[in-house]
Protein backbone atom coordinates (compact mmCIF):
# COMPACT_ATOMS: atom_id res chain seq x y z
CA UNK A 1 0.00 0.00 0.00
CA UNK A 2 1.26 3.31 -1.34
CA UNK A 3 1.63 6.16 1.10
CA UNK A 4 -1.90 7.67 -0.50
CA UNK A 5 -3.30 4.69 0.06
CA UNK A 6 -2.46 4.92 3.40
CA UNK A 7 -3.41 8.21 4.07
CA UNK A 8 -6.83 7.41 2.61
CA UNK A 9 -7.09 4.10 4.76
CA UNK A 10 -6.57 6.12 7.96
CA UNK A 11 -9.07 8.35 7.15
CA UNK A 12 -11.57 6.03 6.46
CA UNK A 13 -10.63 4.51 9.78
CA UNK A 14 -10.56 7.51 11.87
CA UNK A 15 -14.30 8.30 10.69
CA UNK A 16 -15.46 4.86 11.08
CA UNK A 17 -14.18 4.84 14.93
CA UNK A 18 -15.71 7.98 15.19
CA UNK A 19 -18.85 6.80 14.30
CA UNK A 20 -18.56 3.91 16.66
CA UNK A 21 -17.40 5.61 19.49
CA UNK A 22 -20.00 8.58 19.54
CA UNK A 23 -23.08 6.25 17.73
CA UNK A 24 -24.63 4.87 21.61
CA UNK A 25 -24.39 8.15 23.18
CA UNK A 26 -25.60 10.08 20.36
CA UNK A 27 -28.33 7.76 19.70
CA UNK A 28 -29.73 7.67 23.77
CA UNK A 29 -29.04 11.63 23.90
CA UNK A 30 -30.95 12.30 20.03
CA UNK A 31 -32.91 9.43 20.27
CA UNK A 32 -36.11 9.84 17.09
CA UNK A 33 -33.88 12.01 14.93
CA UNK A 34 -31.35 10.48 12.68
CA UNK A 35 -28.00 11.64 11.97
CA UNK A 36 -28.74 13.70 9.04
CA UNK A 37 -31.81 15.30 10.55
CA UNK A 38 -29.77 16.83 13.51
CA UNK A 39 -27.19 18.00 11.50
CA UNK A 40 -29.41 19.67 9.20
CA UNK A 41 -30.71 21.24 12.55
CA UNK A 42 -26.98 22.42 13.27
CA UNK A 43 -27.32 24.13 9.71
CA UNK A 44 -30.13 26.19 9.77
CA UNK A 45 -29.25 27.45 13.59
CA UNK A 46 -26.37 28.68 12.19
CA UNK A 47 -27.42 29.99 8.60
CA UNK A 48 -29.88 32.80 8.45
CA UNK A 49 -32.51 32.29 5.50
CA UNK A 50 -31.41 28.13 5.10
CA UNK A 51 -34.10 27.19 2.50
CA UNK A 52 -34.06 24.01 0.62
CA UNK A 53 -31.71 25.35 -1.90
CA UNK A 54 -29.00 25.92 0.80
CA UNK A 55 -29.51 22.69 2.57
CA UNK A 56 -29.60 20.53 -0.05
CA UNK A 57 -26.09 22.03 -1.60
CA UNK A 58 -24.15 21.98 1.80
CA UNK A 59 -25.34 18.11 2.51
CA UNK A 60 -24.72 17.27 -1.07
CA UNK A 61 -28.48 15.65 -1.86
CA UNK A 62 -31.58 16.94 -4.04
CA UNK A 63 -33.79 19.87 -3.59
CA UNK A 64 -36.53 16.98 -3.54
CA UNK A 65 -34.59 14.61 -0.79
CA UNK A 66 -34.30 17.94 1.34
CA UNK A 67 -37.73 18.66 1.15
CA UNK A 68 -38.81 15.31 2.37
CA UNK A 69 -36.89 16.27 5.36
CA UNK A 70 -37.59 19.42 5.94
CA UNK A 71 -40.88 18.38 5.95
CA UNK A 72 -40.06 15.67 8.88
CA UNK A 73 -38.65 17.92 10.32
CA UNK A 74 -41.28 20.22 10.70
CA UNK A 75 -43.71 17.32 11.68
CA UNK A 76 -41.34 16.66 14.53
CA UNK A 77 -41.81 20.66 15.39
CA UNK A 78 -38.25 21.18 15.24
CA UNK A 79 -38.05 23.77 12.78
CA UNK A 80 -41.05 26.48 11.09
CA UNK A 81 -41.20 27.83 7.82
CA UNK A 82 -41.20 31.27 7.03
CA UNK A 83 -41.74 34.01 4.39
CA UNK A 84 -40.04 37.07 4.01
CA UNK A 85 -42.74 39.81 3.36
CA UNK A 86 -40.72 41.43 0.29
CA UNK A 87 -40.33 37.34 -0.88
CA UNK A 88 -43.52 35.62 -0.85
CA UNK A 89 -41.91 32.91 -3.55
CA UNK A 90 -39.08 32.15 -0.88
CA UNK A 91 -39.46 29.91 1.52
CA UNK A 92 -37.11 29.71 4.70
CA UNK A 93 -36.97 27.82 7.85
CA UNK A 94 -35.53 28.31 11.38
CA UNK A 95 -34.74 26.48 14.47
CA UNK A 96 -38.64 26.12 16.77
CA UNK A 97 -37.44 25.77 20.87
CA UNK A 98 -37.70 22.33 20.67
CA UNK A 99 -35.43 22.26 17.72
CA UNK A 100 -33.27 24.81 19.55
CA UNK A 101 -32.99 21.99 22.46
CA UNK A 102 -31.70 19.21 19.98
CA UNK A 103 -29.26 21.30 18.87
CA UNK A 104 -27.74 22.57 22.09
CA UNK A 105 -27.93 18.78 22.95
CA UNK A 106 -25.92 18.12 19.87
CA UNK A 107 -23.44 20.93 20.59
CA UNK A 108 -22.60 19.66 23.94
CA UNK A 109 -22.06 16.38 22.93
CA UNK A 110 -19.54 17.08 20.22
CA UNK A 111 -17.69 19.30 23.27
CA UNK A 112 -17.91 16.10 25.24
CA UNK A 113 -16.44 14.52 22.44
CA UNK A 114 -13.65 17.32 21.49
CA UNK A 115 -12.99 16.92 24.97
CA UNK A 116 -12.40 13.20 25.28
CA UNK A 117 -9.79 13.73 22.17
CA UNK A 118 -7.84 16.57 23.31
CA UNK A 119 -4.86 15.08 24.34
CA UNK A 120 -4.04 13.74 20.60
CA UNK A 121 -4.73 17.99 20.16
CA UNK A 122 -2.47 18.72 22.62
CA UNK A 123 0.21 16.21 21.80
CA UNK A 124 0.99 17.67 18.08
CA UNK A 125 2.96 21.04 16.97
CA UNK A 126 1.06 23.92 15.83
CA UNK A 127 3.20 23.54 12.30
CA UNK A 128 1.88 20.09 12.30
CA UNK A 129 -2.48 21.07 12.38
CA UNK A 130 -1.82 23.87 10.15
CA UNK A 131 0.04 21.46 7.51
CA UNK A 132 -2.68 19.16 8.19
CA UNK A 133 -5.43 21.72 7.76
CA UNK A 134 -3.73 22.83 4.27
CA UNK A 135 -3.61 19.24 3.44
CA UNK A 136 -7.38 18.66 4.00
CA UNK A 137 -8.55 22.12 2.38
CA UNK A 138 -6.12 21.22 -0.70
CA UNK A 139 -7.66 18.06 -1.26
CA UNK A 140 -11.35 19.45 -0.83
CA UNK A 141 -11.04 22.04 -3.13
CA UNK A 142 -9.50 19.54 -5.75
CA UNK A 143 -12.96 17.31 -4.73
CA UNK A 144 -14.74 20.62 -5.33
CA UNK A 145 -13.45 20.68 -8.67
CA UNK A 146 -14.05 17.07 -9.26
CA UNK A 147 -17.61 17.30 -7.85
CA UNK A 148 -18.32 20.43 -10.40
CA UNK A 149 -17.11 18.51 -13.56
CA UNK A 150 -19.17 15.65 -13.17
CA UNK A 151 -22.46 17.96 -12.48
CA UNK A 152 -21.74 19.51 -15.60
CA UNK A 153 -21.04 16.68 -17.30
CA UNK A 154 -24.92 15.73 -15.98
CA UNK A 155 -26.38 18.60 -17.20
CA UNK A 156 -24.65 17.73 -21.25
CA UNK A 157 -25.73 14.28 -21.19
Amino acid sequence: MNHEERLLAGFRDVYNKLVWLNKSKMENSLSGYKPAEVHCLEFIGKNNEANVTKLAEAFYMTRSAMSKMTKKLTEKGVIESYQKPENKKEIYFRLTEKGREVDQIHTRLHQEFQERDKPVFDSITRQELKGMLKFVDRYNQHLDKEMNKQKTKSKNE
